[in-house]
């Protein structure tokens, strides 16, 4: 695992809270935010619709629709979607598909091959490149997909280029070579794909990791006082906690 630079005092917007498994670090002259999450023990979900149908939309949406003992704990958007907010690929929650997984190259992000989907299996995830889940789909109790992947096997999408010139705010996530412990990261300033992808390959060192967006990238982490907002948004990924029982 790549020593990684943590920031041990609160200066200029970065912070460090090992305990909430959420840090803020350094990383090639970029701040980047990234939660960690133990399948072993965080109850990780996708979430798109409520009861009625309708998108979520929301963090607060999510968090409203919960059990009343429940709350968030961590949460991002979790893949492109189009006008209606019904995704763009694969999208599968509790064990039911929603949409179907795409395999073609297309314009925009999502179609630059080599794409994939997140698969959440419980206990553990996999990121697995789409044409590959296309040919034997693993069993996935969740799953969305989204493009590109960003590192394939320890090394980056060989689409992106150092010096590339465009730069967002971009989230995506990365999964662990033993399949149990997630990262969930968002760029806290302009980066390129390049420098994006190279934060999970030599930060955090792990060997498969997917793009979310750049567009509307959001994070949510209350416990490190974060609740991005805009526009509604799409499949959201998050963590399911236990509420603090409220005071008599």
């Amino acid at each position: 695992m790549p020593r990684r630079l943590i920031l041990g005092v609160v200066l200029a917007g970065f912070w460090s809270v090992p305990a909430l498994g959420c840090e803020t670090v350094e990383f090639g002259g970029a701040p980047f935010t990234t939660c960690r999450v133990d399948l072993a023990q965080d109850d990780l979900r996708l979430f798109l619709r409520d009861g009625d149908g309708a998108v979520y939309g929301s963090f607060t949406r999510v968090e409203t629709d919960l059990a009343p003992d429940k709350k968030l704990g961590v949460a991002m958007n979790a893949g492109m979607f189009h006008e209606d907010r019904a995704p763009v690929g694969l999208y599968i929650e509790d064990g039911v598909e929603e949409m179907r997984v795409i395999t073609s190259a297309g314009p925009g992000n999502f179609g630059l091959l080599p794409n994939g989907v997140l698969c959440l299996q419980g206990g553990s995830a996999a990121i697995v490149e789409s044409r590959a889940y296309a040919d034997n789909p693993p069993e996935c109790r969740d799953a969305t997909q989204s493009g590109p992947m960003l590192v394939i096997d320890g090394a980056l999408h060989p689409r992106f280029i150092a010096d590339g010139s465009s730069r967002n705010i971009r989230n995506g996530v990365g999964v662990e070579d033993d399949g149990r412990v997630l990262h969930l990261v968002i760029s806290d300033a302009p980066v390129n794909f390049h420098h994006f992808a190279r934060f999970f390959r030599d930060y955090l060192g792990v060997p498969q990791a997917l793009y979310f967006d750049g567009r509307v990238s959001r994070l949510y982490a209350p416990g490190i006082g974060r609740a991005d907002i805009g526009l509604p948004i799409g499949p959201i990924i998050g963590t399911v906690v236990d509420a603090a029982p409220s005071g008599g």
